[in-house]
């Protein structure tokens, strides 16, 4: 174990499947770069050569088709894509093809494919470069959805993805690539479809991943000084869903806060909100609680970004909120 980044993390995954598995390559727009795409892709194709870190150009469904056909003819890609925004462009070829050819196939192909991608607003990226559209893919039959918060789940995660038979959408936040943590220097792999519990409680369950998992554990820190036991929980894949783990949770707190990094509406924690009022309806001591972005698209200027984000004081007010029905809960030492 030793101390390296969010990025380092990534690029150490990506470095060991490349080392031990030749049919691994990586393309993308800027792999080959000096700055190595945020630093993920740092020094690769020096290692591996330019046939294996294939620097593309700026066409997103030409790129990603490319990449499905890789995995047809029995390779494991690894496509990046500096901004989900620009995942858009390749919807036809992710939601069409990457994400149907197995089944209509009748499995006699797979399309063992990871889509790294990057989110998070970093000054001034405003509308385009910052939106978080996960729950789009998680409406799509056939991808699994990933988003990890710390460095050591990265690591795991992206080589559980890669090894996947399944198209993955793997997807990093920005603000994460600097974030230290613990991480061996050998390979292992953290199961797809299981959440985590990073903090225990009683009163209240608070659902969480990404970036906004960090501003959730600030928040239960917030609220122990006024004697709120939070519950934590880091979903880490979205498809499949950790739902038991949910479940056991609230069936123990009787309480839900879903803290999600995308605007409100038709977002992830309304498809949470939904299964949990469905199966533990009789047991919820209040209504569901969602915190997300505003309806509106990001910002540009940096003090509107930071009114975006909800910061942790303003996570912990509302999850206390919720224990006298206002929202408006003063917490001890605030004003």
């Amino acid at each position: 174990m030793r101390l390296i980044t969010f990025a380092e993390a990534i690029r150490e995954a990506l470095d060991f499947v490349m080392k031990n598995d030749r049919r691994v390559i990586v393309l993308g727009e800027g792999v080959d770069d000096p700055q190595g795409t945020f630093g993920t892709t740092l020094g690769l194709k020096d290692s591996y050569g330019a046939k294996r870190v294939i620097d593309m150009p700026l066409a997103e469904n030409a790129a990603t088709g490319i990449a499905i056909g890789a995995c047809l003819a029995g390779l494991l890609p690894i496509a990046v894509h500096q901004r989900m925004d620009f995942l858009l462009l390749a919807m036809d070829q992710i939601v069409n093809h990457a994400a149907k050819l197995s089944y209509m196939f009748g499995g006699k192909f797979c399309v063992p494919l990871t889509i790294r991608c990057t989110v998070g607003m970093a000054g001034g990226m405003a509308g385009q470069h910052s939106q978080n559209l996960h729950a789009l893919f998680t409406h799509i039959p056939g991808l699994k959805v990933v988003m990890p918060a710390t460095a050591y789940d990265a690591k795991g995660l992206l080589l559980s993805s890669i090894c996947d038979q399944n198209p993955v959408i793997f997807i990093e936040n920005f603000h994460l690539y600097k974030m230290q943590q613990d991480v061996p220097r050998g390979a292992y792999f953290i199961p797809l479809g299981k959440g985590a519990v990073r903090r225990k409680g009683k009163d209240v369950t608070a659902v969480s991943f990404s970036i906004m998992l960090h501003r959730t554990l600030e928040a239960a820190s917030i609220l122990e000084g006024d004697g709120i036991d939070t519950e934590v929980i880091d979903l880490r894949t979205l498809s499949p869903l950790d739902e038991e783990l949910i479940l056991k949770s609230v069936k123990k707190t009787g309480r839900l806060v879903i803290i999600e990094p995308a605007v409100e509406s038709c977002g992830f924690a309304a498809e949470i909100t939904a299964r949990v009022q469905a199966k533990l309806f009789l047991r919820l001591k209040c209504p569901i609680k969602r915190i997300s972005f505003p309806n509106s698209p990001p910002p540009a200027a940096a003090s509107l970004e930071k009114l975006y984000y909800p910061e942790a004081d303003k996570i912990a007010r509302i999850i206390s909120g919720i224990f006298n029905g206002t929202g408006k809960y003063t917490l001890k030492g605030t004003s």
